[in-house]
């Protein structure tokens, strides 16, 4: 990408997005485009087709999902499944349909098999059975890069992907039913020390092996393969490190300074038992993550703490 090529961020308001945003604007790229929903709902076809017929956009980051934790994936898989199936079909296939010279597809390691060798290799997709907890939005998303993969294939488009692990970071949504898990431990943990709870209870027994990486480190991989990354086969985003949540939980209480008791339901999912990313690929093209956890829980909650109105989004 030149400094001043026409950039589109698909989802710039969200956490991926904005971070994408900050990174390009960080190494100092000009040409930035961006809409919000209202100005243009990428469910709807023609609307995103005419967009795109009229910016031209050069190239195209598609950070735009409907996302949310364990309990949004379970009770809305038809939303997930339908409305990001949708929006990335628009969006992928517009692209194409205007010359982009290249898109960046931003998935999710939840696209892996739910017992698939730890840790993952991008060569594990669609070996096995997918995590049900979350199946519909995987599928959504294993379906546009696989859209990806086959404009390569017939058309010749230079279209990647890169699968991040679990996400943290400014601009989190920290809704208490529809967040991932260290936004919605953030506000919990916050919410008890206000109130001076003696207890507080989280989902799960604790045992899941996760791993987690701050969303700015994210993003610099993202120009990073934009720029030096052509390829069919995805690239996973990661730290290659792992903790239990257990030990997370500890983590953010400590950081949001909570100091009561943490209790465990047990009749609440725990969701797929382990998920820690092979980053190897990533490390051959020359990037490391730099944020260590606890410095990003920190960073997290001076977000939290910062920008309330996104606390009820």
């Amino acid at each position: 990408m030149e400094k001043d090529s026409k950039i589109y961020v698909a989802g710039h308001r969200g956490m991926v997005g904005s971070a994408i945003i900050r990174e390009l604007n960080r190494q100092g790229y000009t040409n930035i485009v961006t809409r919000t929903h209202s100005e243009l709902d990428l469910t709807r076809q023609e609307k995103v087709e005419a967009f795109f017929a009229a910016e031209k956009p050069e190239y195209v980051f598609l950070a735009a999902a409907k996302v949310g934790g364990i309990m949004g994936n379970a009770v809305a898989k038809a939303d997930f499944m339908y409305e990001n199936m949708i929006l990335e079909m628009n969006v992928i296939h517009s692209a194409w349909q205007n010359g982009c010279k290249k898109l960046e597809f931003l998935g999710s390691s939840c696209i892996y098999p739910r017992l698939a060798p730890q840790p993952m290799p991008e060569s594990c997709l669609l070996t096995s059975s997918l995590e049900q907890t979350n199946e519909a939005y995987a599928l959504a998303k294993i379906s546009g890069l696989k859209y990806c993969e086959y404009l390569n294939g017939q058309y010749g488009t230079d279209y990647i992907s890169v699968m991040p692990t679990n996400l943290y970071g400014p601009n989190d949504n920290y809704h208490p039913n529809n967040s991932h898990v260290i936004p919605a431990l953030i506000r919990r943990f916050h919410e008890a020390k206000v109130e001076n709870k003696e207890t507080t209870v989280c989902w799960g027994d604790g045992t899941p092996l996760r791993e987690f990486l701050y969303v700015d480190d994210l993003a610099n991989l993202c120009v990073l393969l934009m720029n030096t990354y052509s390829g069919s086969e995805t690239v996973n985003a990661g730290t290659g490190k792992e903790l239990t949540i257990k030990e997370l939980t500890e983590l953010v209480a400590k950081v949001v300074g909570y100091k009561g008791r943490i209790e465990w339901d047990t009749t609440k999912p725990n969701g797929t038992p382990r998920k820690l990313l092979d980053v190897s690929k990533a490390k051959k093209l020359g990037w490391t993550y730099k944020t260590e956890l606890e410095e990003g829980l920190r960073l997290s909650y001076e977000d939290f703490l910062n920008n309330p109105v996104r606390v009820e989004r």
